[in-house]
């Protein structure tokens, strides 16, 4: 027989092998907790330390130079001619952002200034993102410039509802270029379509539906109509073939690469703009049109009778003039900061050709000049890429009756602008970003 106490003391073994075992299983799964909850930590904190946008860490007050005085008299005295609520300026040389400015009110009710923090729907200068967009994605191989849209092999087969079969020969490339063969002779369906008997609120499909029902003017690459619903198309592209929405793909894969964090799709109301986003001013005597939202009430065309969140990729962000600039510089195979696009999608898309328009620019010169402009109620915006070093962008939070060809008037003014200035200073308040990061 065994003793008494040495079966105790066996048991006793028994018991503290399973403490200790059951001890190291609690502590091991503690330490996956802890570990997860570092992890979240760490994560939580990466997020919290985004990067902050240029355009609200650089004031006013960084622009106020004896060089730049007469400068300002220009756009202020532009300002007061054409009855302009609000402006913003950037101008960058070489990759450095040599000057950048608001003038006039942000929020005229409010008293608010204008500073280089304000934001301001850009319109068309819009098309410019969406064809890097494109670009991007012919160079990542997932999309090519002579791919066919509409064809049952097609990019986007289930639009399938016309009868002009010249439809089906539509390609990327065509619509990039207003080459597509849409016609806006009973007016343009993106602005128009309360006119046209499209119900309210409309959506990109229902536009593209009823332009392909429309048939086309011209055979596509036959000839060039400014076309809106061809860049809706592109966009409507860009979702279909990341499987993302448009916006999302155009932050993380092209603004984020150009360190511009501050441009959005914008807002149909002004209660819903963005942070820092202006108020938009139209001429005295403009109209107001039945509601985007198909309520009926009659709203002015700049706050709820645009669609401007249906504009997306043909009409709809908003971004500050910094930031257009940056963004300028990361497609300028010339500037340092050039990362978004190769050399030879930039060059395909700024070729100097009379019989088309170039890819997303709206003009490009033979000295190498490229421009792009944009306009709608409640704005006007102009960038340009000059070929002796410059970037500028201007933007207004006010619109006037000369509609888009306001672009070429404030193409002028910042001409005689830059004649004013006998030498720019030497500095890059693009550095103080570095600081803030």
């Amino acid at each position: 027989m065994v003793p008494r106490r040495r079966r105790l003391k066996k048991k006793v073994r028994y018991t503290l092998f399973f403490i200790v075992i059951f001890a190291l299983f609690i502590s091991l799964r503690g330490w996956r907790v802890f570990a997860s909850d570092t992890k979240d930590n760490i994560e939580i904190q990466v997020e919290e330390r985004a990067p902050v946008p240029i355009n609200q860490i650089v004031e006013n007050a960084d622009s106020d130079i004896p060089e730049a005085a007469k400068f300002d008299k220009v756009v202020n005295n532009f300002m007061h001619q054409w009855s302009i609520a609000g402006a913003s300026v950037a101008i960058m040389k070489d990759g450095n952002l040599i000057y950048s400015k608001g003038y006039g009110y942000a929020d005229v009710e409010n008293g608010v200034p204008t500073e280089v923090k304000h934001i301001f729907r850009v319109a068309s200068v819009s098309k410019l993102i969406t064809a890097v967009g494109i670009m991007k994605l012919v160079e990542q191989g997932r999309l090519r410039l002579d791919d066919k849209v509409f064809s049952a092999s097609g990019l986007l087969p289930e639009y399938d509802d016309y009868r002009d079969k010249r439809i089906e020969s539509i390609t990327v490339e065509h619509l990039l270029r207003h080459q597509a063969g849409f016609g806006v002779g009973a007016g343009d369906a993106m602005f128009d379509g309360h006119k046209m008997g499209l119900e309210l609120p409309m959506s990109v499909s229902s536009l593209v539906r009823y332009s392909l029902k429309r048939g086309l003017r011209y055979s596509p690459g036959k000839s060039t109509i400014y076309s809106n619903i061809g860049y809706l198309v592109l966009e409507s592209i860009i979702e279909k073939v990341t499987n993302q929405p448009y916006q999302t793909f155009i932050k993380d894969e092209i603004l984020a690469p150009a360190e511009c964090f501050d441009m959005h799709i914008g807002q149909n109301l002004s209660s819903q703009r963005h942070e820092n986003e202006v108020r938009y001013y139209e001429q005295s005597d403009a109209e107001p049109i039945p509601s985007a939202d198909g309520s009926g009430r009659l709203l002015p065309k700049s706050n709820g009778g645009n669609n401007v969140e249906l504009f997306g990729g043909a009409g709809g962000w908003v971004a500050s003039p910094v930031e257009l600039v940056r963004f300028v510089a990361s497609i300028d195979p010339n500037n340092p900061h050039s990362n978004v696009l190769s050399r030879e999608s930039i060059k395909s898309m700024t070729i100097c050709e009379k019989s088309r328009l170039p890819i997303g620019w709206m003009g490009v010169t033979a000295n190498d000049d490229w421009w792009r402009s944009g306009s709608m109620a409640g704005t006007s915006a102009m960038v340009r890429r000059q070929s002796n070093g410059y970037t500028w962008a201007f933007i207004t939070n006010t619109s006037n009756w000369k509609g888009y060809v306001f672009s070429r008037m404030i193409n002028d003014m910042m001409r005689k602008a830059f004649d004013k200035v006998a030498e720019w200073p030497e500095k890059d308040l693009f550095s103080k970003g570095a600081v803030q990061e």
